[in-house]
């Protein structure tokens, strides 16, 4: 037959797909998720105790003596008392994230270091407030009410003796946070409308 009548001939199979290669460098990737994930898990606990045991200690060791004796002879009685601690939780945070925002390890790890001091204070005072305010928290089960819930600065006895405490509370905190945010706001418009000074030689 001519070559013209030849049919045209098929195209050759491709080649099978790449199998997967094991790398041998990918066991130990995986033994070191594996050994991270594990040092993660047995660190959660110890920080955990570590952050919640101020705040047992203070509700624990004060708490009783805060709200029975001290917030009732704060000037204005215990209401305004809880709406100084209310508006202090937004000051305390902005204490304590404000120096963290200045950190830059790359342009010198001793400025970070000391920025990451600086924020100290702020995070104590957010455990003190947090302790004064976890005080007030009543067990949820009423068999543990009697033991000393109702007794003159309980957890118990504050709800009862001040039974709107938790909205003045509330409603100083947004109103601190408010009036923070609008400081925040203008200082941030005052250095943008703010022309930068040129000093001609």
């Amino acid at each position: 037959m001519g070559t013209g009548s030849r049919k045209p001939g098929r195209r050759k199979a491709a080649g099978a797909a790449l199998r997967y290669e094991h790398r041998p460098g990918r066991p130990r990737e995986e033994q070191r998720k594996e050994r991270g994930n594990c040092l993660f898990a047995c660190l959660v606990i110890p920080v955990f105790l570590l952050l919640i045991a101020p705040l047992i200690l203070i509700q624990e060791s004060w708490g009783q003596d805060i709200w029975g004796r001290f917030a009732p002879s704060w000037p204005g009685g215990a209401y305004a008392f809880t709406a100084t601690v209310g508006a202090c939780v937004p000051l305390a945070f902005a204490a304590f994230v404000a120096p963290l925002t200045r950190m830059d390890w790359k342009a010198g790890k001793l400025c970070s270091l000391a920025w990451a001091i600086g924020s100290l204070p702020g995070l104590g005072a957010g455990y003190l407030i947090a302790g004064v305010i976890s005080a007030t928290w009543r067990p949820k089960r009423r068999q543990d009410w009697i033991f000393g819930c109702y007794s003159r600065g309980g957890p118990c006895w504050v709800h009862v003796e001040y039974p709107y405490f938790w909205a003045v509370g509330l409603l100083a905190t947004l109103a601190a946070t408010a009036l923070i945010i609008a400081a925040l706001v203008m200082y941030v418009r005052a250095n943008r409308s703010t022309p930068p000074s040129t000093s001609e030689p």
